[in-house]
């Protein structure tokens, strides 16, 4: 009989295996996708009667997006959606904290409170955010009601007030993206010894003391985590003004799968940046370890 296993090569075993079903469904399913719509984005792609024929263009599908009209488009949808972004992501947060901070809160039925404010991510889908937003349900109207709309576009340049203004148009909506982030405050916050918040009272540190010294420190990594988050399920929302534009211009007979490939990969790019400057943010404000 051969020598037995140890214990860590056994736990490697078993995390390989777990990871392996991922990997090997990622080689099969979603690498070849990627390494075509590489090969299209470079590509000047056709669809004829004989199937999708396909001549090598290099980066020429790249530079005709700020050449031709639909490539503008593009722009301006990638530009605006980065502007909301920039304002829909600390809003998102900042309500995920507050909300998480009342749920944590020694109250009676609050599993119950819980449940209603994750029940929108089990029954949110483009179509039926996009039907609210049609219908008014987003909350221009509320805003619109007390004179605030009409003020910031008064008070603001309209560069800058629009995208304030769209925010507004779609607070409700913004909300409604908010119940996994909570459940992730929520489960930090219980992560948190009481009895640091007991050792600060009898310091003489307040509510507020508290909140700032002991609960935001140790909330910080799951900022992170929701910030990115946020930022993959925006954009990823099949309703998001970028991703329908690209899916307009894939059967398109002028641009096709080549320039709509290319704008895929030109929005994962910014996507992939965003994340990486979310992470180098808060990574330069942990302080660095001395050994």
């Amino acid at each position: 009989m051969g020598k037995p296993l140890s214990r860590a090569t056994r736990e490697n075993l078993f995390g390989y295996t777990f990871i392996g079903i991922w990997i090997l469904g990622f080689f099969i399913f979603m690498l070849y996708p990627l390494l075509t719509s590489i090969i299209y984005s470079l590509s000047d792609v056709k669809l004829t009667a004989d199937g999708i024929v396909s001549k090598f263009v290099g980066f020429k599908n790249y530079i005709d997006l700020f050449k031709i009209e639909k490539g503008f488009e593009f722009i301006e949808a990638l530009t605006a959606y980065l502007r909301q972004m920039v304002l829909q992501i600390p809003v998102i947060i900042v309500f995920s904290i507050l909300i998480a901070l009342l749920l944590n809160q020694k109250i009676k039925s609050r599993g119950i409170f819980r449940s209603i404010f994750f029940l929108p991510v089990i029954i949110s889908s483009g179509p039926v955010i996009n039907e609210l937003i049609e219908h008014g349900a987003g909350g221009t109207n509320i805003f619109e009601s007390y004179g605030f709309i009409t003020i910031i576009q008064n008070s603001l340049s309209t560069d800058l007030a629009k995208p304030i203004v769209d925010l507004f148009s779609q607070i409700i909506i913004i909300f409604w993206f908010s119940g996994v982030q909570i459940l992730i405050f929520l489960a930090g916050l219980q992560k948190i010894d009481q009895q640091i918040y007991e050792a600060a009272q009898i310091d003489g540190a307040g509510p507020w003391q508290a909140f700032w010294k002991i609960t935001m420190p140790s909330l910080s990594s799951l900022i992170l985590v929701n910030s990115i988050y946020t930022i993959v399920l925006l954009s990823t929302f099949s309703e998001n003004k970028v991703i329908l534009s690209i899916k307009s211009n894939l059967f398109n007979s002028v641009t096709g799968f080549g320039m709509a490939s290319a704008m895929a990969w030109m929005y994962a790019l910014i996507v992939f940046l965003a994340i990486g400057l979310v992470g180098l943010l808060f990574r330069s404000r942990q302080p660095r370890r001395r050994y």
